[in-house]
């Protein structure tokens, strides 16, 4: 049997809007879940105190181990496992390994980057159960979602704190 969570949904009208009530939201001690909106907002993940993505490091780490993995594969297989002799070339030609290795780094690159991504943001297949706060949110609404569980003020409290910072409505729901 799952778990049932109840969840204070603040619905507001204006972006500006929102984007003041996070701040005074916060500035309450009150943490936010998550805040749904139908397009993206400009400085909302700094307002809500998220942390810089590490996405591109790890790019840049998938494609060190591409460019490792495509020389080294060169290098082994025309320089020791079976060496020939092309028109008169080494049997380690760098400059000819350049294209493949570019495109090698490029593969593996945009593959970790979208998996690392998909894991990270639990979005990969084994992983996700769809699930909607309020439809709204895809059309001309905006959610904030706080958790109760998460927050040191009682649920009334919470509405309050929603209500003041201008939602046009407060509601509650189970997941």
């Amino acid at each position: 049997m799952e778990k049932v969570t109840n969840y204070i949904l603040g619905v507001y009208d204006d972006e500006d809007v929102l984007m003041d009530a996070v701040g005074k939201v916060r500035g309450a001690g009150v943490k936010i879940k998550e805040v749904f909106t139908p397009y993206p907002i400009h400085g909302l993940d700094t307002a809500l105190g998220y942390n810089y993505s590490n996405l591109p490091t790890m790019s840049f780490i998938y494609g060190m181990i591409g460019t490792i993995t495509a020389l080294f594969t060169m290098i082994w297989m025309m320089g020791y496992d079976w060496p020939m002799d092309i028109g008169g070339k080494g049997h380690i030609p760098l400059p000819d390994f350049i294209p493949i290795t570019f495109e090698f780094t490029v593969l593996l690159a945009a593959h970790g980057m979208v998996t690392t991504f998909l894991i990270v943001s639990k979005l990969a297949p084994w992983n996700y159960k769809p699930f909607m706060f309020d439809p709204r949110s895809t059309d001309d609404k905006f959610i904030m979602v706080l958790d109760p569980g998460s927050n040191k003020l009682d649920v009334a409290s919470l509405h309050d704190v929603l209500k003041q910072s201008g939602a046009t409505e407060v509601n509650s729901k189970e997941v």
